[in-house]
């Protein structure tokens, strides 16, 4: 199934026939200034900030980052303000800023006044390599650190629902996902391999529908279909990865920074699992992944 891409994302922004209200929790961050004053000269967002208030407006002078038609909440739990503003339906969707991910998860994940729901929180993210003109989503490369088996279908299900709303207007094939291990061989030694097999074997039973799942796979048969030749491994998904399933958060959150740091690429993130998508990076990225993220979030609000 072919993916669209960033490109395609940023139309779809561009030809929205309002503004959408975001929030972003900690907004005292010049990456989040100037993705956000970009956003908004497109007419993709209505910004809002939370955080200190001073520091945010002398950034942004330091900036020249015009601040008109910005609301800014001034608020010492910066994470707790972004919920708030969804939680009363001021913001349709939160963006993560200059704030540590366990912070914004403590607000996000609170029984009470939080964005919790009934699934798994994973951050899925849209990779595109345009050498080898190629657009596969990751997951979970944030939140969630030993997933369960139960857990793993859950995520893949969220896998799922954003590669359809990302699904190329002329593409008729299903989502083809990997469940990813170090080898294409089911073996106790390995836990992931097995867990890979039986979420194999349960997409063919019809429990995934609207998907071909197949694993255990490593990266290179995921990805590349000469590996799959060499190594005589076939099937559907074989060096046609739409989408990949980490055993756990340590081999998708390497492997992700891996790509990001060493390869020719664009990407960006969002939170999935949660009452909206959430627009989710590293503090690290830059302002274009900002932008990039939160393209796809705003796609995904639509589905």
């Amino acid at each position: 199934m072919a993916l669209i891409g960033f490109d395609e994302l940023y139309q779809y922004a561009d030809d929205l026939p309002a503004p959408i209200s975001v929030v972003a929790a900690g907004g005292a961050d010049a990456t989040v200034l100037q993705a956000m004053s970009l956003a908004q000269r497109r007419g993709w967002v209505d910004p809002v900030l939370t955080g200190s208030g001073d520091e945010i407006r002398q950034l942004a002078e330091d900036l020249e980052i015009d601040l008109t038609g910005f609301r800014i909440i001034d608020a010492a739990d910066s994470a707790a303000a972004a919920v708030a503003e969804i939680k009363a339906g001021r913001a349709r969707t939160l963006m993560k800023g200059q704030i540590a991910t366990p912070s914004l998860m403590k607000a996000v994940l609170s029984r009470d006044t939080g964005l919790r729901t009934n699934r798994v929180i994973c951050q899925v993210v849209l990779m595109e390599i345009p050498r080898d003109r190629r657009r596969f989503l990751l997951s979970d490369t944030g939140i969630t650190i030993q997933p369960t088996l139960e857990q793993k279908g859950d995520i893949l299900q969220s896998l799922v629902e954003v590669a359809t709303v990302l699904r190329d207007s002329v593409s008729t094939d299903l989502p083809r996902v990997a469940a990813m291990a170090a080898t294409e061989k089911a073996s106790e030694s390995m836990p992931d391999t097995l867990d890979a097999a039986e979420l194999t074997r349960r997409s063919t039973a019809g429990e995934f529908p609207g998907c071909r799942v197949q694993g255990p796979l490593s990266f290179d048969l995921a990805y590349a279909t000469d590996a799959g030749e060499k190594k005589r491994i076939e099937g559907d998904v074989v060096g046609a990865a739409d989408a990949m399933l980490f055993p756990d958060l340590l081999s998708a959150n390497l492997t992700v920074k891996a790509i990001m740091y060493t390869a020719d690429c664009r990407f960006g993130g969002v939170l999935c699992g949660t009452a909206c998508p959430v627009v989710f990076m590293s503090r690290a990225d830059t302002t274009t992944t900002r932008l990039n993220s939160l393209a796809l979030t705003l796609r995904m609000l639509a589905r």
